[in-house]
């Protein structure tokens, strides 16, 4: 960096980058070397220039932009950098002086490696809404014009001026036609499909209301009696496309239906013939040996072969603890490696492994969820009273005035349009999302914020969730233990693979000083080795003692002894997470709390304490067993809000009401769920709540102010007089007041409820 003159990275924040640099794993990124898989993942090359989009998940700050935008100072091969800071992606420009393996080898040594799944390779993103927004600007182009084409008809044009007053006529019909045939689509699309199944929504009298208006301003206009409602028609139109762009924006950011291919890698090591060579994942059969490195992902179901293998299951099942595994025992797809290489005959194809099995049978326990809103039961009834209205007035005028009867039903229709109702639920709506996704909670969809409100039972899993996924919370009873001996524990611990090993080391690594002789491991038992000629052995109480455990039958302790001689035992506790404990207090007595984990029963007096002797807590979980009680609870009467992480929960999220997953990083692997989290905002997850609940009052107070302004249109319209002079100020009027009730009201809330990040 500094041979690039860039070292302004540090200057622009006091945080600038977890990690600054990161050795590349020889071979690492070799699979982009194959131009089938290469090609999958280029956006565009040609002979000259190649573009490829890399997902970078460590992307927090500003130093970022920078570093990342300057990529061609590292590599004069990189003509040019672009990067969405939103969607965490980078976007590079590169010439065939370089290669795609050398440009994500770049990335990943200055700290931003690039995040490569199997999805990559199979899935398209969600198109972006390019078509939403081409329609929304068209419907404002038009909304605009037709507005100060109709100034002279609202200012009383003189009768002299038939020719201009037919020019602006005709002007507004030929604007209006793009509004009606192209910006209203999703509307006419939405209502259709509730329409065929047997469902009244709130399109269905919005589209009413938009054709009525046109083809009463369309009779007006050829008749010669007047300049019809263009403009409402197409102001309807406009505002309410900006509502749902806006509810739009949130949903584009995230996959919320990743599958396991999100969780597996591109390619993996075959050993074949002695040599090492790279494979595409797909290409992987039954009999292929492959090479796993430490910390990577086994990618499918098959028999250790060589190496000594400690595999973290918790993303699978839940056990927040890796288990060993010796040559010969079965491997299970989804278990990470922690330990060093190991090599693994393939029993089974990735497709069909236990993992996707398990991700396939998530539908088996689940039944449609209820997404519709309360304001389509709003709409329903407010339809069946404009009706009732509007066939009033057309009944008091056929008995008193017929020439009144279309004036006074068309312009009943048009007035009382509940598009007043519509704008308050989207932009109230969008404006919740956005808050919530600045303190990173995105939700699928604006539905969810109701479901989110109505629950009345919080399922929480435990490791990941509850508790951190890496880290163990260690004391330690027993004799002081001095420098050297600290040092001997750490430089011993440091031998090991084992994970309660690793944590040790890492609890004193600065006193990490001495050299180990005689190393011995005992698997799962403990280890020993000499440090400066003292023998120090580590381990079950058995196993440095030769008495057995009795004093800790819960608990996960290493004993620690020198000479034969105990000093002292560690325990290990999960670590929960940030002020979980306050965030649980906020909960008890509001709803009920449960807990559903695949872990031991170790934490279970910890977890009751947590959340209250009411709570319900159940261990040993199966995927399955999770699903089944969740469905128990809805049959009870229970609205259920699930928060879980690993795919151990996707049956739960699934057959949950609202699905919630807990993500460190928002690049890890999400089951189907209904909103992400990240981890570190759980401790806010009562605000949140509270927050939901108020978007229904606020939308409340709008509709009820949109009925004062109906009241008064109504009384226009009933008598067959309502004029566009009069229609051209209340529905503006009446949209924009919406709009400032549903930021206004919103933001309010927020700040009360110190959510107030803009």
């Amino acid at each position: 960096m500094n041979k690039s003159n860039l070292c302004d990275y540090y200057n622009l924040n006091d945080n600038p980058g977890a990690t600054r640099r990161v050795k590349v794993r020889e071979d690492k990124f070799a699979f982009l070397d194959d131009k089938d898989i290469a090609h999958r993942l280029i956006s565009f090359t040609d002979e000259k220039i190649t573009v490829v989009t890399f997902y970078l998940p460590q992307i927090h700050c500003s130093s970022c932009l920078y570093l990342l935008e300057n990529l061609r100072k590292m590599n004069s091969a990189i003509i040019a950098t672009r990067v969405d800071f939103a969607a965490k992606e980078v976007t590079i420009h590169f010439n065939n002086k370089t290669t795609l393996r050398k440009v994500a080898e770049l990335c990943t040594s200055i700290g931003y490696e690039p995040y490569i799944s199997l999805q990559n390779l199979q899935q398209t993103k969600p198109p972006v809404a390019k078509k939403m927004i081409y329609q929304l600007g068209i419907a404002g182009f038009c909304f605009g014009n037709i507005m100060l084409a109709s100034f002279p008809e609202y200012l009383g044009l003189n009768a002299s001026d038939d020719v201009l007053q037919a020019f602006f006529r005709i002007l507004n019909v030929l604007l209006s036609l793009p509004v009606i045939v192209y910006s209203a689509q999703p509307f006419y699309k939405s209502a259709l499909k509730g329409l065929q199944h047997h469902f009244l929504n709130i399109d269905a009298p919005i589209v009413l209301a938009i054709w009525v208006t046109f083809i009463r301003s369309m009779y007006e206009v050829i008749s010669g009696t007047g300049t019809g409602y263009f403009d409402s028609m197409t102001g309807i139109v406009f505002f309410m496309l900006a509502g749902r762009v806006l509810q739009d924006k949130t949903y584009r950011q995230l996959s919320f239906d990743r599958d396991y291919t999100a969780y597996f890698p591109v390619a993996v090591t075959l050993l074949k013939n002695g040599r090492e060579q790279t494979l595409a994942l797909p290409g992987i059969k039954p009999g292929d040996t492959i090479l796993i490195h430490s910390e990577e992902i086994i990618p499918a179901d098959g028999i250790l072969s060589r190496g000594k293998a400690w595999i973290d299951y918790s993303f699978v099942t839940g056990e927040s603890l890796p288990v060993l595994k010796e040559t010969g025992e079965m491997l299970y797809a989804g278990g990470k490696q922690t330990g060093g290489n190991i090599e693994v005959l393939v029993l089974k194809e990735a497709a069909q492994s236990y993992l996707t099995s398990l991700w396939a049978n998530k539908n088996e326990y689940t039944e449609e969820k209820n997404t519709s809103s309360f304001v389509n039961l709003l709409s329903h009834y407010f339809t069946y009273v404009v009706f009732a209205i509007a066939l009033t007035a057309g009944i008091y005028w056929w008995a008193n005035n017929a020439a009144k009867i279309w004036p006074a039903v068309t312009a009943v229709l048009i007035i009382a349009c509940p598009c007043a109702l519509l704008l308050s639920n989207t932009f109230t709506n969008g404006n919740i999302l956005r808050i919530l996704s600045n303190y990173k909670l995105y939700l699928r969809n604006a539905t969810i914020i109701e479901t989110i409100a109505v629950a009345n039972c919080i399922v929480f899993d435990k490791t990941g969730t509850l508790t951190t996924a890496y880290g163990q919370n260690i004391t330690y009873s027993g004799k002081v233990l001095s420098k050297f001996q600290q040092g001997a524990v750490a430089s011993l611990a440091s031998q090991s693979f084992h994970p309660l090993s690793r944590a040790l080391a890492q609890k004193f690594k600065q006193e990490k000083t001495c050299s180990v002789e005689n190393f011995a491991e005992t698997a799962g038992s403990g280890i020993s080795g000499l440090v400066n000629n003292e023998l120090f052995t580590m381990g079950s109480k058995a196993f440095v003692t030769s008495i057995k455990n009795t004093a800790f039958k819960t608990e996960t302790a290493v004993y620690v002894a020198q000479n034969g001689v105990l000093l002292g035992c560690f325990l290990f506790s999960n670590q929960y997470r940030k002020d979980i404990d306050k965030l649980l207090l906020q909960l008890r007595g509001r709803y009920k709390l449960c807990v559903l984990t695949g872990d031991s029963e170790k934490e279970r007096n910890n977890l009751q304490n947590l959340l209250g002797s009411d709570a319900t807590l159940r261990f040993y979980q199966k995927p399955e067993d999770k699903a089944q009680y969740i469905k128990h609870l809805q049959e009870r009467g229970y609205n259920v809000l699930m928060i879980g992480d690993g795919l151990n929960d996707a049956c739960a999220l699934k057959q949950s009401n609202t699905g919630i997953a807990i993500s460190d990083n928002n690049n890890n692997f999400t089951p189907s769920c209904d909103g992400i989290m990240d981890a570190s905002m759980l401790y806010k997850l009562h605000t949140f709540i509270r927050l939901c609940r108020a978007n229904k009052k606020i939308v409340l107070a709008s509709f009820i102010l949109s009925i004062a302004y109906n009241i008064v249109g109504l009384f226009f319209a009933v008598h067959g007089t309502l004029s566009p002079l009069v229609a051209a100020v209340l529905m503006p009027l009446s949209s924009l007041s919406i709009l400032l009730i549903a930021f206004g009201s919103s933001n309010m809330l927020a700040r009360s409820f110190k959510l107030n990040q803009s």
